[in-house]
């Protein structure tokens, strides 16, 4: 008799991520990851105390999927706020199900969007318009967070809808955008 395959944590986030990305967050759960491994509920359940501990784990697992997908080569001589912009506006294109999870699930923990920016994982970002704009960092993190709302918006639409993926527009779109917001802040 063949020995029993052990199920481990790596191999039940792993299904979980597996379920999130090809079938969205709606079909995460303990039964389902169960079917991805041909096993039953028992070895995840000894694995993880509850779903929502699976849950967070496999938000982490996207999120870090997410930042890679999204981050900007810094040795491009392009604009690397305009290029993020367009990965994560191309990341709600192409994985809206990991989109949705990430963004529209509840599972986002800041509790308003001023939050959002004076997150310690957005500095990097925040330093990047700052260098970029040859601004403070107060002042970067205002223009971070007019030109976000523009790119999650667009990245948005495109996650939730039916919608085919021009890079032209965007590209332009953004353009204008940053543009618009490194004037509007002269004018100030």
């Amino acid at each position: 008799m063949p020995p029993k395959v052990k199920i481990s944590k790596e191999m039940i986030l792993d299904a979980g991520f597996k379920i999130i990305r090809e079938e969205g967050y709606e079909h995460f759960n303990v039964r389902r990851i169960a079917e991805v491994l041909h096993c039953s509920t028992q070895p995840i359940m000894y694995n993880f105390k509850t779903v929502e501990e699976i849950r967070a784990a496999v938000y982490k697992i996207a999120d870090d999927f997410h930042t890679g997908y999204i981050m900007p080569d810094m040795s491009e001589k392009d604009n690397p706020l305009h290029k993020l912009g367009m990965n994560y506006i191309r990341f709600g294109y192409e994985e809206k199900n990991l989109f949705r999870f990430l963004f529209q699930s509840n599972e986002f923990s800041e509790s308003d969007i001023g939050q959002l920016i004076d997150n310690p994982e957005a500095s990097p970002l925040v330093g990047m318009v700052a260098a970029v704009v040859g601004c403070d960092m107060d002042e970067a993190k205002d223009i971070f967070l007019e030109f976000f709302c523009v790119v999650h918006g667009f990245a948005s639409l495109l996650a939730n809808n039916s919608m085919n993926y021009d890079e032209n527009m965007a590209d332009t779109l953004l353009a204008k955008v940053f543009k618009g917001v490194i004037a509007a802040r002269d004018k100030k």
